[in-house]
């Protein structure tokens, strides 16, 4: 396989990685992108842009290709939220009904803001799930999670809101600002930033953005121990009517992410794309400047991130996990760089994260999704090759 782009010394670990990622553990096609410092060091793609070779899915993989990050975009909207309050625009300390009414309903009236960020609202589930079609509409999306009664009382417990991210994120924004979020992420976070991210693809940016599918591991993985899932997870994820499958399903059927429809529409929990220098790049400007550029989050933002919110088993997710404030932090379920690291993973496959400490900023996409949630064998082992780096 040929690995195009470059890294800085010392960072030779990471190209011998993703290298692997190609030979041993399944990867189609792929980018990396790891900043230190506000400054590149790592800038790497290959393969092809597009996951299914049997469709004549040859092209190569470009410098600024880029793909959908599924829950990854989760961190991108979080920091709308964060820096409307940074501004003075956004308590995170009201309840959501202060800007929006309509929510208080079904015993929702004491959810404050950052009860949604750290995945406490209560509402990962709809009763009855929206097609693709009606969850493109932001109007219904937010009608439908203002209506849902909460499964536990808000604020006492977490669970991860796969797809009720969108509306509750969304709808706050639009309150407070009079703008879309995907609007508020072009104007205040992509374009200061000079990150290549959407969340609402213009239609042309289309032409860069390749096709995403699933794909099956290869039967032993280099560098990896393969287990099968504990019962527990394994019960969660097959049955119809737990709290695991009703939040992932709250869009049901699943959209086709290749759909142009699907991927114009504005879902902060779900369909943003990126370049993985974009992801890497939005996340050293959560934490310094950037070729000279602006710094997005001031350090008391950064803080509030990544202050742990929720902690211990998660009522969707089932394993133990870690929430900052939109952030999952580092821990057995998403393994990050070090203990003050914070992000987001996408499920089977995207990676963004920023560690303050290390001044480092890190983002992976790929075409190919696995079955993986949080912690992705090709991710980790690009990680593990950060780490090695600045050992």
């Amino acid at each position: 396989m040929d690995v195009n782009g470059a890294v800085a010394e010392g960072f030779e670990p990471v190209r011998d990685a993703f290298a692997g990622n190609f030979t041993a553990r399944g990867e189609r096609g792929a980018a990396v992108a790891v900043y230190r410092d506000g400054r590149k060091v790592v800038d790497l793609w290959a393969g092809t842009r597009d996951v299914d070779r049997a469709a004549d899915g040859t092209a190569p993989w470009e410098r600024g290709t880029a793909q959908i990050v599924r829950s990854a975009t989760k961190g991108v909207a979080a920091a709308v939220l964060l820096l409307l309050h940074q501004r003075g625009e956004l308590d995170l300390d009201a309840p959501v009904g202060a800007y929006w009414p309509e929510y208080k309903a079904a015993g929702k009236e004491r959810t404050l803001v950052w009860h949604v960020l750290a995945h406490r609202a209560g509402v990962p589930v709809l009763d009855r799930p929206l097609t693709p079609a009606q969850a493109a509409d932001p109007a219904l999306g937010a009608e439908a999670v203002a209506a849902q009664a909460p499964v536990w009382e808000p604020g006492t417990d977490h669970g991860y809101h796969a797809q009720t991210y969108s509306w509750l994120t969304g709808e706050l924004v639009l309150r407070v600002t009079g703008r879309t979020i995907g609007e508020w992420i072009a104007d205040e976070i992509a374009g200061p930033a000079g990150a290549d991210l959407w969340v609402g693809l213009p239609q042309g940016e289309a032409p860069r953005v390749g096709q995403v599918g699933r794909v099956e591991p290869p039967a032993a993985e280099s560098g990896a121990l393969r287990t099968r899932p504990r019962r527990a997870v394994a019960e969660a994820y097959s049955d119809p009517e737990s709290l695991t499958r009703r939040a992932f399903g709250a869009i049901t059927p699943q959209p086709d992410e290749n759909d142009p429809a699907y991927r114009a529409a504005v879902l902060p929990a779900s369909n943003g794309i990126a370049t993985a220098d974009g992801l890497a790049r939005f996340y050293a400007s959560l934490i310094g400047a950037v070729d000279g550029g602006v710094r997005l989050f001031t350090p008391e933002t950064t803080a509030r991130a990544r202050a742990e919110a929720s902690a211990g088993p998660d009522r969707v997710l089932v394993v133990p996990t870690r929430f900052g404030l939109g952030y999952m932090l580092h821990g057995s379920a998403s393994p990050l760089l070090a203990p003050g690291s914070f992000g987001h993973p996408g499920r089977g496959g995207a990676l963004g994260f920023a560690d303050p400490e290390s001044g480092v900023a890190f983002g992976y996409v790929t075409n190919g999704f696995r079955t993986s949630v949080t912690a992705d064998p090709r991710a980790q082992a690009l990680v593990r090759a950060v780490r090695a780096s600045l050992a």
